[in-house]
């Protein structure tokens, strides 16, 4: 090889080098991988204290091996689409690594116009993942993450099922309980009152409802020679009802009363605008603590 050759081979090796270490510079000045977004998880449920309401948690595990910072979390779904938020701004809050953080979250009205049948569209409905956008902080990053929350219990739809039911049977008339109770001269069983106020009739809405049945509770149970009413309707512009419904302890096991999370939401079961499902109809702050006394005093009796 003559010596012009080797010049130009070694110009090219040198070249090379020097292409080599500029790569290598730009890598580790700006061209470094993006960080890796924080390891979470996530799931839909409900507190059964929280059933009758519309709270529900948006539970965040953290399978990470450091802490992460969750700043809000929104779940988006078509059956609520404005948006499901829980927000603990500025300060935010720190899941461990390892566990699990609960945070609470008010559903917003529910969109009815989806097609469903209540409580069987909302069992297979509730199969999907619902998409939660969290605002997380890890180590001195902060970012939001997208996650696909599993929902194995049904929370979304069974909420979305049970708020347009209300809502299609709120425009017919108001059902609720009546603060008062009445006891029993033996002290065993008791009465309680449901009301129903029909609305005046309005255009564009069902203009009837059908109380198919009223349910016992966990806590609570239909006396057998006063049966509790079936197949009642209901026409929007109708006079108001009453019904007494008798009553008595479901179970007298000592932990009945003090366990109870449901006992005092009376299910309703009824049909509306093509709707069937189990209306919830909460016994207010007063009428719930005379059953729990009534409940305690009549298994004391036994």
């Amino acid at each position: 090889m003559d010596g012009a050759a080797q010049g130009r081979r070694w110009r090219t090796a040198a070249a090379a080098v020097v292409l080599a270490a500029l790569v290598a510079g730009a890598t580790a000045q700006g061209c470094s991988p993006e960080p890796q977004a924080p390891a979470l998880s996530a799931e839909l449920n409900q507190f059964r204290d929280n059933y009758g309401t519309k709270i529900i948690q948006i539970q965040l595990s953290n399978t990470s091996s450091a802490p992460v910072t969750v700043f809000n979390a929104e779940v988006s779904s078509a059956l609520f689409p404005a948006g499901t938020r829980w927000a603990n701004e500025p300060q935010g809050t720190e899941v461990p690594p390892g566990q699990t953080k609960s945070l609470p979250a008010t559903l917003p009205a529910p969109s009815c116009s989806i097609s469903g049948t209540d409580d069987e569209a909302g069992t297979s409905a509730g199969a999907g993942p619902a998409d939660i956008t969290v605002s997380v902080r890890a180590g001195s990053t902060t970012s939001e993450v997208k996650l696909l929350a599993a929902d194995p219990f049904g929370v979304l739809a069974r909420n979305h099922s049970e708020l347009c039911l209300a809502q299609y049977a709120g425009q017919i008339a108001r059902i609720n309980l009546a603060p008062e109770l009445k006891v029993a001269a033996d002290g065993r069983t008791a009465v309680v009152r449901l009301q129903v106020t029909p609305h005046g009739a309005r255009k564009g809405t069902p203009d009837a409802l059908t109380i198919e049945r009223i349910e016992g509770t966990t806590l609570l149970a239909e006396v057998p020679d006063s049966p509790w009413p079936r197949d009642v309707r209901v026409v929007a512009g109708g006079d108001p009802e009453e019904f007494r419904l008798h009553i008595r302890p479901a179970r007298c096991d000592p932990h009945a009363v003090a366990e109870d999370k449901v006992g005092t939401l009376l299910p309703v079961r009824l049909s509306v605008g093509g709707r069937r499902g189990t209306l919830k109809v909460a016994a207010g702050v007063a009428l719930k603590g005379r059953i729990y006394e009534f409940a305690s005093a009549a298994c004391g009796a036994h």
